[in-house]
Formats: structure tokens, C-alpha cells, sequence
């Protein structure tokens, strides 16, 4: 008999403002697919963008952008236009790198909780 093995790995955060969080990755095409509330405070979000997936969560302690120690790999069929469409909304990404594992290009960013982003471009 085959092992069990997973099927599925969806990150999850804990932010400091779930809408600014929500808002943010929004600008990378995420939309809210569910929410929970606490105390009749948003308190979590799942959020969606084609295949990929992150669960978002009110902290309960306050987010330390020097202690942030997960970086999100996200791909992306134009690395350029959407870092052209980033800088336009104000924020601040690398320059595009072209390292060996990702010759087409790269980008990395930070989101509002101090998460490293890494936006790679797997073909050209």
C-alpha cells in the first residue's frame, strides 16, 4: 500500500491589519474567498489567486517586520509588467534579477507586515 501524503500547502500569516493585508495582495490579484470574525472583528481571511492560496489572521502580538522569517515564492507569466504595475501603485520592488534558477526574471518585495515576497517568472 502507497503512503498518505499531503495534497495541498496554503501559507498562513499573521498580520498586524487584516483590510491594509487584504488590499495589498490584492494589487497582486488575490481576492477574498472566506472571512471569519471574532468579537465582531474580522479576524481571519483565506484569499485566493488562481491556484495560489494564503490564509491571513489577525496577530495577537504585534508583527515584528525584523523577525519575519518566511518568504513567500510567487510565479508569474510577465515579472516586468507586474512590477511596472507595482511601482505605479507605490510600491517598492527590486530591480528584476535573472538568476540561474529563474533566468526570465525576478522581483522581490515586502508586504505591509514585513513578509518577503519573491515574484518569479518561469519561462519567457
Amino acid at each position: 500500500m502507497a503512503p498518505l501524503t499531503v495534497e495541498g500547502l496554503v501559507p498562513y500569516a499573521h498580520v498586524a491589519d487584516l483590510a491594509r493585508t487584504i488590499r495589498f495582495y490584492g494589487r497582486l490579484g488575490f481576492v477574498v474567498e472566506s472571512t471569519s470574525d471574532h468579537d465582531g472583528r474580522l479576524a481571519w481571511a483565506s484569499l485566493r489567486c488562481g491556484e495560489a492560496r494564503l490564509m491571513i489572521a489577525l496577530a495577537t502580538a504585534p508583527v515584528d517586520p525584523e523577525r519575519q522569517s518566511v518568504l513567500f515564492y510567487l510565479q508569474a507569466h510577465n515579472v516586468a509588467a507586474i512590477r511596472k504595475q507595482l511601482l505605479g501603485d507605490g510600491v517598492e520592488t527590486s530591480e528584476i534579477r535573472h538568476p540561474e534558477y529563474m533566468p526570465a526574471g525576478e522581483v522581490a518585495l515586502y508586504d505591509p507586515d514585513g513578509y518577503c515576497l519573491v515574484i518569479g517568472q518561469p519561462e519567457q
